[in-house]
């Protein structure tokens, strides 16, 4: 028994010891803004704004924005499905939805509300999310969009 607890503490050490150096690494978590919270007068704080001003990439966050912009599919490659999210105060970043492993958001368009989890990558431009899908190799964390009540991955 003895042996037992020896090895739980000696795992829940290592496991918070980790989560403070991925804590340190990454800085404190950004802000979730959710569609409800959207109002004409005054914008919430943007996970994916606070990113872009600390210059973050390979930083995986869940948010939300409206479709300022459909743009055509990137077909070169693995095949995406592209649009630009506006944030807080005017703020945009380019979603780049792999369709070859998820389906694609039909019926998109501007002044729509989309929800995602995906890796955030910096860019002078305001950035990128990408990986908003499933892995099918289980090598990195599945990532997701939401539109209209239904989940693509």
């Amino acid at each position: 028994m003895k042996k037992f607890l020896f090895i739980a503490i000696t795992l829940a050490i290592g496991y918070l010891a980790n989560q403070q150096s991925l804590s340190d690494r990454n800085g404190p978590a950004p802000s979730v803004t959710s569609p409800t919270q959207v109002s004409t007068d005054v914008w919430p704080a943007s996970a994916v704004k606070e990113a872009f001003e600390a210059r973050r990439s390979d930083y995986q966050l869940e948010d939300s924005g409206i479709v300022a912009r459909v743009l055509a599919d990137d077909n070169s490659g693995s095949r995406h499905q592209k649009f630009i999210l506006e944030f807080a105060a005017g703020h945009t970043v380019l979603v780049a939805h792999n369709i070859d492993l998820a389906p694609r958001i039909g019926g998109l368009k501007e002044g729509d509300t989309v929800r995602f989890f995906g890796e955030y990558e910096w860019n002078d431009r305001g950035g990128v999310v990408h990986w908003t899908h499933r892995d099918p190799q289980g090598r990195h964390v599945d990532g997701w969009l939401e539109h209209n009540g239904r989940r693509y991955q």
